[in-house]
């Protein structure tokens, strides 16, 4: 099969459990994989990147969105496809790819779903999916931004879609996934206290609540069985939990008054 002029780019921690797929999926048809690994990884996670003819390059992390950049930064060829670890191309989409004219000059990125393996099962609804996100993007016309850890791709042109999914295996088990829940409320927190934003009863409720209406009901969460209600249920908890983090920070910044005795 002849390579197509692509660098993969993926950042990774200790990911010796899953990462072969995301470079199983790529290694045939891509040109140039890169690889960024946190400095103190000793899993193995390397090795294997190595042996599927990465160029693997140990950094200290420095954020989701630095991190992907300094990938992005390595890059020798003039198409980049971005995968996590966690992630990997399905067959279907790799065959869209290999289908575009070369060399790609229709535009300056694609973008695709993702689809996410949780449960013993494929989510196809609620705000797991679509997912759709730029993926494949012209080497100097894209590069990722926002708040960590919430990374996006900002492309200097037009985007166009793709029809097949990413295939996405984030969660293992739930509790994996709960693990998660405080990582990202203690990043939230820091996002809020560098902005100083106030806190709010209402507001904190009522996003918990409408991220369960929303993902259940109008983006048809309920199709997917149990599953989708625990997605729609842990989300509506997880963003409860995040918002109400600047209210513990407020209520254990200063001594707490002395009970008083009721009459």
């Amino acid at each position: 099969m002849n390579k197509l002029p692509i660098s993969v780019c993926i950042i990774s921690g200790a990911e010796a459990g899953r990462i072969d797929q995301a470079l199983a999926s790529v290694a045939s048809w891509t040109s140039e994989i890169i690889v960024v690994l946190n400095q103190e990884v000793a899993d193995g996670t390397d090795q294997i990147a190595a042996s599927f003819g990465a160029k693997v390059f140990r950094e200290p992390w420095k954020g989701h969105i630095a991190q992907k950049n300094s990938a992005l930064e390595k890059a020798t060829q003039p198409w980049i496809l971005g995968l996590d670890a966690d992630e990997a191309v399905s067959e279907p989409l790799r065959n869209e790819i290999l289908a575009l004219p070369a060399p790609f000059s229709n535009c300056v990125a694609y973008s695709f779903p993702r689809c996410t393996f949780y449960l013993g099962r494929w989510i196809r609804h609620g705000d797991w999916y679509p997912d759709r996100g730029a993926r494949l993007w012209q080497r100097g016309r894209a590069w990722w931004v926002g708040v960590d850890p919430h990374d996006s791709l900002r492309v200097d042109g037009a985007t166009a879609k793709l029809r097949h999914d990413l295939l996405h295996f984030s969660n293992p088990n739930i509790s994996s996934y709960v693990r998660k829940i405080n990582y990202f409320a203690d990043l939230f927190l820091q996002e809020q206290l560098a902005k100083k934003a106030r806190w709010s009863a209402a507001g904190a409720i009522f996003r918990a609540a409408w991220r369960f209406v929303r993902a259940y009901f109008f983006r048809l969460g309920f199709l997917d069985g149990y599953p989708g209600f625990f997605i729609a249920a842990s989300t509506a908890y997880s963003t409860l939990v995040r918002h109400s983090r600047l209210f513990e920070h407020l209520q254990t910044a200063q001594p707490p008054c002395a009970p008083t005795k009721s009459p």
